[in-house]
């Protein structure tokens, strides 16, 4: 066995890299629709799915992302220009190894079919059910609103990458009722219906060896970070270590992509 650390931008990159071979999301970017909802950690989706399939076209995380959590500190008006809706420069969408640059899911989530593949991101993570949630702040529930009924109604691959960091306790379907019920303040939640895809996933897919989370945390830069048991074959966890070593320079998320 090998233990590992892994910042949250490392294991974003991670998730990215491996997202970007996942068999299903390459078949729908040869034959269908891949729509890339922004986000932060669809960022790095986005910009290794580009990158690894020779997708035209200038990408960049900047203001790649509709809501985004920052220290209390933090100005997020318009006032601040950290928060500026006028700069969001879409969702990735990409149609037969195209990219539509400037549309939304908006935009293509009626034509979308079986064989097409969502990849959207998500606030809360129960490890223990694999399942994730995202928090709603819209009226009509936001992106996830628009998407269920192509997941739901046509059966569209829903991708949830999301990174451990937002592991939660306890059971997601039952916090959902409780943010929701009527009189309640703050944030809704809604559970996802879609195929959880964290750091242990990617790791697993990468080397075929057990993966487990062991310990997390820490300082300096290191806060939200998780430490990774890799368990397999020496060939296996040598791979692994490799892997990591790739990531594990990745820079963190900074004001200047806001």
């Amino acid at each position: 066995m090998k233990q590992f650390l892994l910042t949250p931008q490392a294991g974003k990159r991670l998730i990215a890299k491996t997202i970007a071979t996942h068999p299903v999301v390459r078949k729908a970017i040869r034959n269908g629709t891949v729509v890339i909802v922004a986000g932060t950690t669809n960022g790095y989706v986005a910009e290794e799915i580009l990158r690894t399939h020779n997708i035209e076209g200038d990408f960049s995380r900047r203001h790649f992302f509709r809501g985004v959590t920052l220290p209390p500190n933090m100005p997020v008006t318009k006032e601040g220009r950290l928060l500026d809706e006028s700069r969001f420069p879409g969702d990735v969408v990409i149609v037969r190894g195209v990219w539509q640059k400037g549309k939304t899911i908006a935009d293509v989530v009626d034509d979308l079919k079986e064989g097409d593949v969502i990849l959207k991101g998500a606030n809360a993570l129960d490890l223990e059910r694999k399942q994730a949630a995202v928090l709603i702040g819209h009226p009509k529930a936001g992106t996830i609103g628009l998407a269920l009924p192509a997941i739901v109604g046509r059966r569209v691959r829903l991708i949830v990458p999301v990174g451990l960091e937002k592991r939660i306790c306890g059971d997601l379907d039952e916090l959902s009722a409780k943010l929701n019920r009527p009189g309640a303040d703050g944030y809704r939640m809604l559970p996802l219906p879609g195929e959880v895809f964290t750091e242990i996933e990617a790791l697993e897919a990468l080397t075929a060896a057990n993966v487990e989370l062991i310990a997390a945390g820490g300082v300096c830069g290191a806060e939200g970070s998780v430490w990774l048991a890799v368990s397999g074959e020496p060939e296996q966890e040598e791979f692994a270590a490799q892997v990591i070593a790739s990531v594990s320079a990745e820079p963190p998320f900074t004001t200047e992509f806001l």
